[in-house]
């Protein structure tokens, strides 16, 4: 069972992973719109801004849990690397498991309510002239923010399964 949950975490992130990469198409596509449109026919769109933001915060966390689970995102290990293997994997499953899964849970629940509530409200984006719906970029938010939990709580798991065992564990330094 242990192996499926992992499984089923793990292909979330990458299958979230992948939306994230293509969110970068809608990006760039939307930016070369923009440019083409705002100096070759001198028609800026209303838009352009409100996608790049929406698009760049969205994929960015979307993408986090499989970064996360490839040991992509960047660490300051010049202590870790000085301890034995098995205390560098305790430390980590007990950061994981003890410190970060509570704190992004805790995101994950308000970007949740924060999607609800502009769901329900028909929240639009006051500031900009376009005044797109807002909840599409809270739920990739919020989507992307429970991925990372989880996450978190599975790479965790593994670090304290490779503390026990010391060949599991896939984060090598």
């Amino acid at each position: 069972m242990k192996r499926t949950l992992f499984a089923t975490v793990d292909t979330i992130s990458v299958v979230l992973g992948y939306v994230a990469q293509a969110m970068v198409l809608i990006l760039i596509g939307s930016m070369l719109y923009e440019v083409v449109a705002r100096y070759v026919f001198g028609a800026p769109t209303l838009w352009a801004f409100d996608i790049a933001y929406m698009s760049t915060g969205a994929l960015f966390i979307l993408g986090a849990a499989q970064a996360l689970r490839e040991d992509a995102h960047v660490r300051i290990d010049f202590l870790s690397t000085k301890l034995p293997p098995r205390v560098r994997h305790t430390i980590e499953g007990i950061v994981f498991l003890l410190v970060l899964t509570p704190i992004f849970a805790m995101l994950t629940y308000v970007a949740g309510q924060r999607t609800l509530r502009a769901w329900t409200t028909g929240e639009v984006e006051h500031v900009s002239p376009w005044a797109p719906v807002m909840w599409p970029f809270y739920s990739a938010l919020a989507i992307g923010l429970a991925a990372l939990t989880l996450q978190l709580a599975i790479e965790g798991m593994r670090a304290f399964t490779a503390s026990k065992t010391d060949n599991s564990f896939k984060i090598e330094t």
